[in-house]
């Protein structure tokens, strides 16, 4: 059976993938089943049954599509099990939360109520959707802020619970989860060693000059590349928008001064260095040091304060 992660968008438009072929929907027909594909490099037409979509074992969600949310793309979809068992537990009281907006019921289900379920601002009987939103939304502000902090919960608005609703939709309870809880990414693969000392060399030059745009650092890395392993490397160079985020990663943002922007490139630890403006180094004393508390002890022998 087909995980929720892994349910199928049909909208026109969307890719899918089957038996390593990508198709792209044309035509959807909700009322008969079906679903016009249509071969993205023979371009050849093929009518399909939704079920045969669904059930099908080598059928899934083309990485380009946009149905994909942003960190799903170009890797495997997420899942429950990419989530530790802490947040795994956010994410079903999340979850909870939506369906009672929903359903009126933390279960979903009518049929398993909780005591006093459903509550008068959350019975679908007499409060709309929209009401419904709101009332959870005043619900979450009412909670202590440290312990809506703890659940994750202490910037619910009412475009977050529409945000979560459609994810659910989507892709089921992962949908509820922050991108950020998944494990990290796995930095740069693309970028080669022969690349990385570009970009290096790229940006010591740089910093001696005018301030330039990245696709002006994007042709100096490739002239870099050129001329000291040869044009064949030059192929393996990724892409500008990888070279942007690579660079905005190591360097951050290019928006200072070019002075500033010198003065801030400090050597390594251990390097005499001189200080040239305010703010341009920072010292920070990690030491932990134990705290006493400021009221006095109650024992008689004690004189710590």
């Amino acid at each position: 059976m087909r995980e929720a992660a892994g349910t199928l968008d049909l909208t026109p438009g969307s890719a899918l993938v089957i038996d390593s072929a990508e198709w792209t929907v044309e035509r959807l027909e909700p009322q008969c089943g079906r679903v016009l594909l249509v071969n993205r490099g023979g371009g050849n037409r093929m009518w399909v049954n939704v079920r045969f979509l669904v059930n099908h074992p080598a059928c899934r969600q083309s990485s380009r599509s946009m149905a994909l949310p942003t960190a799903s793309r170009g890797r495997q979809p997420k899942c429950d099990a990419d989530l530790p068992p802490h947040q795994r537990g956010l994410m079903h009281l999340r979850l909870a939360h939506l369906l009672e907006v929903e359903t009126g019921f933390r279960s979903g289900d009518p049929q398993w109520p909780l005591p006093g379920e459903p509550k008068a601002e959350y019975d679908p009987a007499t409060t709309t959707v929209t009401q419904r939103r709101h009332a959870k939304v005043a619900e979450l502000r009412a909670l202590d802020r440290d312990q809506t902090r703890l659940l994750s919960l202490e910037h619910v608005s009412y475009r977050t619970l529409v945000r979560w609703e459609g994810q659910r939709r989507h892709f089921g309870a992962i949908g509820c989860t922050d991108d950020r809880w998944l494990r990290a990414s796995g930095g740069h693969p693309s970028i080669s060693e022969e690349v990385r000392e570009a970009i290096y060399a790229v940006r010591a030059e740089t910093l001696h000059r005018s301030r330039v745009s990245m696709r002006t650092r994007e042709r100096m890395i490739h002239q870099y590349v050129r001329e000291s392993h040869g044009a064949e490397a030059v192929a393996h160079i990724p892409s500008y928008w990888t070279l942007r985020a690579a660079w905005t990663e190591w360097f951050g943002a290019s928006g200072a001064r070019q002075r500033c922007a010198r003065s801030a490139d400090v050597p390594a630890s251990g390097h005499h260095v001189v200080v040239q403006r305010p703010g341009q180094v920072v010292a920070l004393d990690t030491t932990i040091l134990p705290v006493r508390s400021a009221r006095r002890c109650s024992a008689s022998r004690c004189r710590c304060t």
